[in-house]
């Protein structure tokens, strides 16, 4: 049986940003946090919720999380940063090579680039694998360690669920598991189900920012489109941002 995940709730009084999927792009992330900055009003630090997949595809992820960490200096700023499943298959490899293959098969190649490390052939031995966990390993900042490994699986204020792929119908918030946090897609969009509050998500990439009444997507492809996304949650207020 899973262990029942803990739910932090914290009030929704407070000016939120959720910001999708930046996948490696630091230079969107850099425009999309002059945008919020520019838009929040100075007497009122915001939360700032990142949805996770913050490397991978793109060539800059290392830049990325030295930016997201950056953040942390940021005077009133709440930060709130997700695990998406790209993080997950990061620490994976670095636990147990022989999974390198799928992490390296959706962008983990261009994740080795950005810390200076050489992606193995297609077709790598047991031991280049091995060799490439190692060299990564070595690569990493702590710091950048410590922030993978502290990442959150979801969190909630007031109304709004926030949770990297979304989440599995017909069980509580309590009982989801991290496997359906980090990457269903399918039982979670199509399903008609309404909880009793609006899931915010990305991970299922879309032309446009969706928003209905049971689930607000955030990713539009950074990586492949250009387009960043956030969305400004005031109240009931939903307004969306975009590179």
């Amino acid at each position: 049986m899973a262990e029942a995940l803990k739910v932090s709730t914290r009030s929704a009084k407070r000016l939120i940003y959720a910001i999708g999927d930046i996948h490696g792009r630091a230079d969107l992330l850099h425009q999309l946090l002059w945008q919020i900055k520019a838009d929040s009003p100075t007497d009122a630090p915001p939360v700032l919720v990142f949805l996770g997949d913050y490397i991978d595809r793109g060539l800059e992820s290392r830049t990325v999380i030295d930016r997201l960490l950056a953040l942390r200096s940021e005077p009133g700023v709440e930060l709130r940063f997700l695990k998406g499943n790209h993080e997950a298959a990061m620490l994976d490899f670095m636990r147990r090579s022989s999974s390198g293959p799928a992490w390296l098969a959706f962008g983990g190649a261009e994740t080795l680039y950005s810390y200076g490390v050489r992606a193995p052939p297609p077709g790598a031995s047991p031991d280049e694998l091995r060799r490439t966990s190692e060299a990564l390993q070595a690569a990493l900042p702590p710091e950048h360690l410590s922030f993978l490994k502290d990442l959150e699986l979801f969190v909630r204020y007031g109304n709004y669920v926030f949770v990297h792929a979304g989440l599995r119908p017909g069980r509580a918030l309590e009982a989801q598991v991290e496997g359906d946090l980090l990457t269903i897609r399918e039982p979670f969009i199509r399903s008609l189900r309404k909880w009793p509050f609006i899931v915010v998500h990305g991970h299922t990439p879309e032309p446009n920012v969706h928003v209905d009444g049971r689930r607000i997507g955030v990713d539009t492809g950074a990586y492949a489109t250009g387009r960043l996304s956030a969305v400004r949650l005031d109240g009931h207020s939903v307004q969306v941002l975009s590179t």
